[in-house]
């Protein structure tokens, strides 16, 4: 007997990491929610068969997708999404302000507002570990406990499960049913001389893995002299180091390169310069390319970034999306649990 293809709905999709984790776990994604208009050109050119609301899912009612996608509640197998997680960003928060006034915190009642209105079989959500540590989480759990929901939450490192660099991220996965199990822990860590070390003829023809650099002479020559293979700015001694460096001793990482053997630092908006973090290339002068960062994310060499709003425009999209293949595990994990009870 076939098995039913089960159906998924991402919330905040961004740039489409979320959808293909999920599509490579087995699940038919069938509709998506993005306000920014350069991650929904990205994210129809690489998922056309979605239906994408390009909208802000605070004037988006529930009950509209439901009917549109001619959804009963409780037909749907799992509801997914990741609200913005600036807000809650440990970078963001270093005053103290901004995790109480951003707006976007609040996001997370919109997931919620969604379930409470379609019921899933399953949900998903995804977020920075500072969410842990708001009232609001616990509000959120409160509200999913007398829907029925039992949830498992964890703050995990996408590096043990097949994702080349360290990232930590908080996971929360729900169903009516029974507590869903995260997926088991890689045995071993992917590289990055595995995700970047051999990209091919087709790199040469890649607008993301080609686009130039632009740095000041003062500064290539910087970035010529930091180690290879993991170096830092730091072996530089001081005089070397460049003025504003010398005065700090904050964000070591800055002018640093990755290192072949290990995983990558977490990828962020930032990825594409050097002065944001450890983002020099572990061998050639230079920073890592716009396509070298999406890899190390997981994406496979073949997906679309749309670069009309120019390449911090991609970095940023790159450094926001979940990893495809930390969302492919868990994902596959629910696909197990809600097989077993469709039978």
């Amino acid at each position: 007997m076939t098995k039913r293809k089960l159906t998924a709905i991402d919330l905040f999709s961004g740039c489409g990491g979320l959808t293909l984790g999920l599509k490579q776990a087995g699940f038919r994604v069938i509709a998506a929610i993005e306000i920014d208009p350069l991650a929904v050109e990205t994210y129809k050119k690489n998922h056309p068969r979605v239906h994408v609301w390009e909208k802000d899912i605070r004037v988006l009612a529930a009950s509209r997708v439901m009917e549109e996608l001619g959804l009963k509640r409780g037909e749907l197998d799992l509801l997914a999404g990741c609200p913005p997680c600036q807000g809650f960003s440990a970078i963001s928060t270093l005053n103290g302000r901004r995790r109480r006034s951003d707006p976007r915190n609040n996001l997370i009642f919109e997931f919620l507002r969604f379930v409470r209105m379609m019921r899933p079989k399953a949900i998903m959500m995804e977020n920075v570990p500072g969410l842990v540590k708001d009232r609001r989480l616990k509000r959120l759990n409160r509200s999913l406990e007398k829907l029925g929901y039992k949830s498992n939450a964890a703050v995990l490192d996408a590096a043990d499960y097949g994702v080349p660099q360290r990232r930590r991220r908080f996971i929360l996965m729900g169903s009516p049913n029974l507590a869903p199990k995260f997926a088991r822990r890689g045995r071993k860590a992917v590289t990055v001389r595995e995700a970047i070390g051999k990209l091919g003829p087709r790199a040469r023809k890649d607008p993301l893995h080609t686009f130039p650099e632009k740095r000041n002479a003062k500064v290539r020559a910087l970035i010529g002299l930091v180690p290879k293979n993991g170096g830092s700015r730091l072996n530089l001694g001081l005089r070397l180091q460049l003025a504003c460096h010398r005065k700090s001793d904050g964000f070591r990482d800055v002018y640093g390169r990755m290192a072949w053997n290990d995983v990558a630092p977490t990828i962020t908006g930032g990825c594409c310069n050097p002065s944001k973090g450890r983002f020099l290339h572990p061998a050639k002068n230079r920073c890592i390319t716009l396509r070298e960062a999406a890899l190390l994310q997981s994406f496979p060499q073949s997906y679309f970034f749309s670069l009309r709003r120019g390449k911090f425009a991609v970095a940023e999209m790159i450094g926001n999306a979940l990893p495809p293949e930390f969302i492919r595990r868990h994902a596959t994990a629910l696909t197990r649990m809600l097989q077993r009870h469709d039978r």
